[in-house]
């Protein structure tokens, strides 16, 4: 990769991770519905103004706006909820290491769905990363396994949508536009549950900080993310991708440590290690150089 693909990447890695820290401000003043439409909400917003500037079409006819729906509902409306409701109990950072999973769930479901199968390599890298899991777990309180739980659901949900998301080149969709659709989508899908749910008509007015966080998740770890995320893509190509997997965690548990005083365990940072060990067995590059 280029000087501006590492630098590309480790801004990712920054805006990615900050969307664990922006939750954990968000979550104290309001409720998780009204985080997740906030993030889906302004981000597609922010999207729109993307498109509009650069000139690209937006999203046209019923079978792409069915395909960017069930997108919408895998790659933000559900993980985004899940996430949520797990930072309600364990930390930032923690979630962050459990998101790492996305490329092992998709491994296993490519090997199911599709004509990748799993190879030996591929195998141990599974069986590592699913290990760091259970490291992480084990010994948590009921509440925190549930959360944990929350969260490799969500992994699972971002998994099922690398499998669904590879139509859009076969539908001519340009990957700006993908990102459009499937944020409005998400908030579409997500605005009566919202509603109902919340009732953000009766909520007190949150604070400055809470305001802002919101803002910033919408605006740099959604819209500016994946404006970042289709150029990292289009030009380095997306084994070089999964290295940014290796650094969310990292940007997370740093900025909760220092910013809200999250506690970063051993049994953490060893899971980290066995799930980064797997993920190095799944990329393959390692190996192949060794």
């Amino acid at each position: 990769m280029s000087v501006k693909d590492w630098n590309r990447l480790a801004i990712l890695s920054l805006l990615w991770g900050g969307s664990f820290f922006f939750v954990a401000v968000a979550l104290q003043g309001l409720p998780t519905l009204s985080v997740v439409w906030g993030r889906v909400g302004l981000g597609a917003a922010f999207l729109a103004l993307a498109l509009w500037i650069s000139g690209t079409a937006f999203p046209r006819g019923r079978a792409v706006w069915r395909a960017l729906a069930v997108m919408g509902l895998l790659n933000n409306a559900v993980p985004f909820t899940l996430f949520v409701l797990a930072q309600g109990r364990i930390s930032g950072g923690m979630a962050s290491i459990l998101n790492a999973t996305t490329p092992l769930w998709g491994v296993l479901l490519a090997h199911l769905l599709t004509e990748e199968k799993i190879t030996v390599p591929k195998a141990a890298g599974l069986a590592c990363g699913f290990a760091g899991v259970v490291v992480m777990m084990g010994g948590a309180a009921l509440g925190d396994i549930w959360a944990s739980l929350a969260c490799l659901g969500a992994a699972f949900s971002y998994g099922l949508a690398g499998i669904w998301g590879r139509q859009f080149r076969s539908l001519g969709v340009p990957p700006l536009a993908t990102a459009f659709g499937q944020v409005t989508s998400a908030a579409v899908l997500l605005l009566p549950i919202w509603l109902l749910v919340d009732q953000p008509w009766s909520l007190a007015a949150p604070g400055l900080p809470v305001v802002g966080a919101v803002l910033a998740i919408a605006a740099f770890s959604t819209a500016l993310a994946y404006l970042i995320y289709f150029r990292l893509l289009a030009s380095a190509g997306p084994s070089n991708l999964l290295l940014v997997t290796f650094l969310v965690p990292v940007s997370a548990c740093l900025l909760g440590a220092v910013f809200l005083g999250d506690a970063i365990f051993a049994r953490q940072l060893a899971g980290f290690g066995l799930i980064a060990a797997g993920l190095v067995a799944l990329d393959g590059r390692v190996l192949k150089w060794l």
